[in-house]
């Protein structure tokens, strides 16, 4: 019965530990990206480029191949 105790309490200190260093992490902006925002706007207009140019279907006349 107190190894239950002690294995409880050893992993109450563990998850303890662990949410301090994840607000740290927060906190100290650890998680802060100041380059994706920049290039998700070029990268979403390259999307929508390419989408435009699979979504074309040319016709026989369109083509210069008889």
């Amino acid at each position: 019965m107190s190894v239950i105790l002690v294995l409880l309490g050893a992993g109450l200190v563990v998850a303890l530990v662990f949410l301090g260093l994840f607000i740290w992490a927060v906190n100290s902006g650890q998680y802060d990206d100041p380059v994706t925002p920049g290039w998700r706007i070029i990268l979403d207009d390259m999307k929508k480029k390419n989408s435009k140019d699979t979504g074309k279907h040319l016709s026989r006349e369109d083509n210069d191949v008889p």
